[in-house]
């Protein structure tokens, strides 16, 4: 798990000076953010199994019905 607390402060962030965002900096923000997003879903998967397999059945339910 990653602890925002002891970070230093980033220069892309939210104190930093409005601008153009370069290519890069905004992968590694995307990045760092999917790659937490999956952390907690799996966390979450262990913490609560029922919950998060009813949460899979509904989803696939939606997927189901979709229409193309």
């Amino acid at each position: 798990m990653v602890c925002r607390v002891s970070d230093p402060p980033h220069p892309d962030g939210p104190g930093a000076a409005p601008g153009p965002e370069s290519a890069a900096a905004r992968r590694r923000r995307r990045d760092l953010f999917l790659r937490e997003l999956h952390e907690a879903k799996a966390l979450r998967e262990r913490v609560q199994p029922r919950r998060a397999r009813a949460a899979r059945m509904r989803q696939a339910l939606r997927m189901r019905t979709f229409r193309w």
